[in-house]
């Protein structure tokens, strides 16, 4: 820069002390001839202190190299200015950035002179831009972690935008579409393909794809299905999905997980064909053996003491009986949907007989037992499975009461139909075996330490005749303090 110092020394002077970026008049030894007051403030330095160092003392370590090399040049001629972004000691210890314009003032014939420098303060700018840098490193990391999660996961991941339209899924799920969508798949929610309900049989409608139904905003969880039109090679899944939102709650789309689940499926098949194979097996021979324990016990001839014994064996093979038939409707509900006989019914009166009953067993165990119901009450029901509920709830009801205890049977109608409860005072059910106790074969675990007798069918059986019925059946328990199982059945009538 030639020519560049001011005719007017005392106007320069004003420019340089009231500009709001660091300024300095700066030597050829690179002493600090002449500061202002902001490169004072921002270096936390006097005018005067300042006036007495060089700029090499002022840099970080690590940037004076640098500053230096530009210096030299600048001094050799090679350039007339020069700017960088460099690290300045603080006078209290702590580093301040600054963003350096450095010019070369030359006197008329050429010779060097001075430089001038100006600082702006960027020491917020960059620390900024450090912590963005370090919040877009951990954001990276992050991707590239849920990225690896995403495609390495054995469960397939289904991303589906607000408009239905496929937007992502990882390797696993590319590979599960082949096999129902075998001609390829539109990327839309809700495209039809050899997908079938829980039977096996039945195609699904596109209202029940779990595409489709996540795609309406629904939210679901362990919901199976089979796909694949060879019964042989078919898979079953079973696929969860919740809703994607914004910020303000406002819905993205949805996002599901597909698990395979064909070796617990056909697995299950198995064990109810076997469970019904063997109880269809032993119910013909178990039969005839009932008649001749019958025949015996009612032959004048047979002492008291065998007479006893063939009635112990008539008790258990009774219960052996029980036991088959309620294995035989298991494995009848898992085949096909339940058949029910509707007629009229007065449900009191199927109520009363339930609690007769169940009276003896509950006397000899020191349970009482109460009905709370109107006279009458006439519905459209199969009577026959309703008692079957009744039993299968008062004997739990007994069975997990304790000595003095109480069971209550109550029938009443609502606004949403007719709601039948059985509660008893017993030892109650845990919180996390609530939503078990309607599977197959479930047995609480406080059942278990008490050695309480049981198939764990009971409950299954009570849950499938009140959905035939086209009702819901519900529990609440505590621990220690006893359990209500509530039935809801629509009020039907001709």
């Amino acid at each position: 820069m030639v020519g560049a110092t001011p005719e007017n020394p005392d106007l320069w002077r004003l420019t340089l002390q009231h500009s709001p970026i660091g300024m300095a008049l700066v030597g050829l030894d690179g002493r600090l001839l002449m500061v202002n007051r902001a490169m004072s403030e921002m270096l936390g330095y006097d005018v005067e202190e300042l006036q007495q160092r060089g700029f090499q003392e002022l840099t970080h370590v690590d940037d004076l190299d640098a500053d230096l090399v530009q210096f030299d040049r600048a001094l050799a001629g090679e350039i007339d200015s020069y700017r960088l972004r460099k690290r300045y000691l603080h006078a209290d210890g702590h580093v301040a950035w600054g963003d350096l314009s450095v010019a070369l003032v030359r006197g008329r014939d050429g010779r060097p002179l001075h430089f001038i420098s100006q600082i702006l303060d960027v020491t917020e700018q960059h620390e900024h831009e450090d912590r963005l840098r370090a919040a877009t490193a951990d954001v990276e990391h992050e991707r590239q972690s849920l990225e690896a999660v995403f495609e390495t996961v054995s469960v397939g991941l289904l991303l589906i935008g607000r408009d239905g339209r496929y937007e992502r899924m990882n390797r696993r799920h590319q590979e599960t579409m082949r096999l129902p969508f075998p001609d390829g798949h539109g990327g839309e929610a809700g495209q039809l393909g050899h997908v079938y309900h829980p039977d096996g049989k039945t195609l699904m409608a596109k209202e029940d794809m779990p595409s489709y139904r996540a795609a309406q905003g629904e939210e679901f969880d362990d919901y199976t299905y089979w796909v694949g039109d060879d019964p042989i090679t078919r898979a079953a899944f079973s696929v969860s999905a919740r809703q994607v939102r914004g910020p303000s709650g406002e819905r993205l789309g949805a996002a599901l997980a597909y698990q395979e689940i064909t070796d617990l499926m056909r697995a299950m098949q198995v064990k109810d064909e076997f469970v019904s194979s063997v109880s269809h097996e032993l119910r013909t021979p178990l039969t005839s053996v009932l008649g001749y324990l019958e025949l015996l016990a009612e032959n004048d001839k047979m002492p008291a003491d065998a007479v006893a014994h063939v009635q112990v064996i008539r008790r258990n093979a009774t219960r052996l009986q029980t036991l088959l038939s309620d294995l035989l409707q298991v494995g009848q509900v898992a085949e096909v949907s339940l058949q029910l006989q509707r007629a009229d019914a007065d449900l009191v009166a199927v109520a009363r007989e339930a609690v007769e009953a169940a009276r003896l067993y509950a006397d000899q165990s020191g349970v009482g037992v109460e009905l709370d119901v109107p006279h009458r009450l006439l519905t459209l029901v199969d009577a026959q499975r309703i008692r079957q509920v009744l039993d299968n709830l008062l004997s739990n009801a007994v069975k997990y009461s304790r000595a003095g205890g109480t069971v209550t049977v109550c029938l009443r109608e609502a606004a949403d139909g007719i709601v039948l409860e059985v509660s008893d005072t017993g030892m109650g059910i845990a919180a996390d075996e609530i939503d078990q106790v309607f599977g197959r074969f479930f047995r609480g675990g406080e059942a278990l330490r008490q050695q309480i007798p049981g198939t764990g069918l009971g409950l299954n059986i009570v849950s499938s005749i009140v959905a035939a019925h086209g009702g819901e059946v519900t529990v609440d328990s505590e621990l220690g303090r006893g359990t209500t199982f509530r039935a809801t059945l629509p009020h039907v009538t001709d």
